[in-house]
């Protein structure tokens, strides 16, 4: 299996994409943003895409896009051909979409809005939190993507503020907060390891006693 960065050699997929994407949506009963070839080649050939080979066969895909200036990119159309699900393929190919994200917009909140159990949990290990539509971008083409979903007018009545999706965020700068808060907790334990230990016993013991 190749899991690789797209390009322009993949346009022949674009339209396998396409019937998986809306394949999937059909047996699934939910709504989903329609996508055309003409689309997802735009997605394979700007180098924001992540697609899945096995000797030549497509089996999964998925792509960035870029909101707000660049302070928002989504990780959006995730998708296992079905003779590759329950394999772990999905993770992979969202692994890599994340890593790719981070790597070309390293300064920008990474979000999507999912029906799916599956890849929400996907998105929670790699350090998404669930958040309100508020908190995504306010770029009205990305809503307009939605209009093509059987749930669109959910989402109109609220006024974007919810909808059956739902969100969530990955925030760059929490990330590396809690990055450095870690690097400083394993200076002061290296520096001094038994007191270190004897303060983190004296707040263990404390918790101890707040909870009974």
């Amino acid at each position: 299996m190749e899991i690789q960065i797209a390009n322009e050699s993949h346009f022949k997929y674009a339209e396998a994409i396409c019937d998986t994407i809306a394949e999937s949506a059909k047996v699934r009963g939910t709504g989903i943003a329609k996508r055309t070839p003409e689309y997802i080649c735009k997605r394979l050939g700007n180098g924001n895409a992540i697609i899945a080979l096995d000797n030549g066969k497509f089996a999964g895909f998925c792509y960035i896009e870029v909101w707000g200036h660049e302070k928002f990119v989504a990780n959006s159309g995730l998708i296992v051909h079905p003779d590759y699900r329950s394999q772990g393929l999905a993770k992979k190919i969202k692994e890599k979409t994340f890593e790719l994200s981070k790597e070309k917009f390293p300064d920008a909140k990474i979000f999507g809005i999912t029906t799916g159990l599956a890849v929400m949990k996907i998105n929670y290990e790699l350090g998404y939190k669930p958040t309100t539509f508020s908190e995504l971008t306010d770029d009205p083409e990305f809503w307009k993507g939605c209009q093509t979903c059987k749930n669109f007018d959910i989402l109109t009545r609220t006024e974007r503020k919810m909808c059956l999706c739902t969100g969530m965020l990955y925030d760059p700068a929490t990330d590396n907060k809690k990055k450095a808060e870690n690097e400083v907790t394993k200076g002061h334990e290296k520096a001094n390891p038994k007191a270190f230990k004897k303060l983190k016993s004296i707040k263990e013991s404390l918790f101890i006693k707040k909870k009974e």
